[in-house]
């Protein structure tokens, strides 16, 4: 089972603040053609703290700084199943052009395991944004010093347990598993425990009921500057900079692992032509702004940006991938 998982996991292309963005004055250039008439829903499909919700907060703070929108985007938290929850509340709203959502692998990777009936072919591609990477934390005070100190304890002791924001067989799963695999673990014996988003999994990790959790580099920044956590390793070809400098890769450690995680956003299945390609172009002038690249930075964001349609090949290819990888290691349920 180890060989066959070691070449699937060598390199992943994946890709996870309830305030309201106040309105701003859309530029007289944009004033035409459909625009939004209401507050559009800007759902992150889990509870505060993680990279959707990240994601939500961060880009309706920069369309409301720069006055991309005529309207108001009302970050709402809809938590549960690792997506599936909201997924089925928007599934519902099918012609809504005023509503959107976060997006990354589990809209793949939970309806491949078998806990959610809808997948990405539920919904409309409006824009992949960035991409990202995953980072193992412990305590300050955990006895680990490195991603192999953490790796040795689990072959001995397989209880050990890692915590993550994304349910079984998604996003955080399928990470730890694929590094466990590089460093000689068998990937299905990794016990991994799967939370309603990474804010949960932090506050696990902090009351001692997780060894360590696996995250997104971004949404873990702001926790490393608190000094309550220590990072063991990031996903990453190369170290990243701003507050990550100091993390190392687990390629310096000696396990030839990478793992992104890409991010975008999407709307109902059934959103109208006029307003997927309103949004679209949104996004498209919102990551050229100063503002987005400063969050970026600060977040440890790379930008990866695509079209609505461009996405939606993407995304096929995702489903091909990942059939594979969850096969590999029995969790494959659809």
């Amino acid at each position: 089972m180890f060989n066959a998982l070691r070449k699937p996991f060598k390199r992943l292309s994946l890709a996870a603040l309830p305030l309201l963005a106040l309105g701003a004055q859309v530029p007289a250039a944009q004033a035409q053609g459909w625009q939004p008439t209401r507050p559009v829903e800007f759902i992150a499909p889990a509870n505060p703290g993680g990279g959707w919700d990240t994601l939500v907060r961060t880009s309706s703070m920069v369309i409301q700084s720069e006055k991309l929108a005529p309207q108001n985007f009302a970050a709402i938290n809809i938590p549960g199943g690792g997506g599936a929850v909201a997924w089925a509340q928007i599934a519902r709203d099918a012609k809504n052009d005023h509503k959107l959502f976060a997006t990354s692998p589990p809209i793949i990777l939970v309806p491949l395991a078998g806990t959610s009936r809808f997948s990405h072919k539920d919904f409309t591609p409006v824009a992949r944004l960035n991409t990202d990477y995953s980072i193992v934390l412990v305590r300050k005070d955990s006895p680990y010093e490195t991603i192999n100190d953490l790796f040795e304890a689990m072959k001995t002791n397989p209880s050990l347990s890692v915590g993550g924001g994304s349910a079984a067989g998604s996003m955080d799963h399928i990470a730890i598993a694929g590094a466990a695999a590089e460093a000689g673990l068998e990937a299905r014996g990794v016990n991994y425990i799967a939370f309603s988003g990474g804010g949960e999994a932090m506050i696990s990790l902090m009351g001692n009921h997780v060894e360590a959790v696996i995250t997104g580099a971004g949404e873990a920044s702001g926790q490393l500057q608190g000094g309550e956590l220590r990072a063991l390793a990031v996903s990453s070809p190369e170290r990243l900079g701003s507050t990550l400098a100091d993390v190392p890769t687990f390629k310096e450690q000696g396990l030839d692992y990478t793992f992104e995680i890409w991010r975008g956003v999407m709307g109902p299945k059934d959103m109208s032509p006029e307003a997927r390609d309103y949004y679209e172009d949104l996004f498209a002038r919102m990551v050229k702004t100063d503002a987005w690249k400063q969050a970026s930075e600060q977040l440890g964001w790379i930008d990866a940006f695509q079209t609505g349609e461009e996405f939606g090949v993407f995304l096929d290819g995702q489903l091909d991938q990942f059939s594979t990888i969850l096969g590999d290691l029995g969790l494959l349920r659809r």
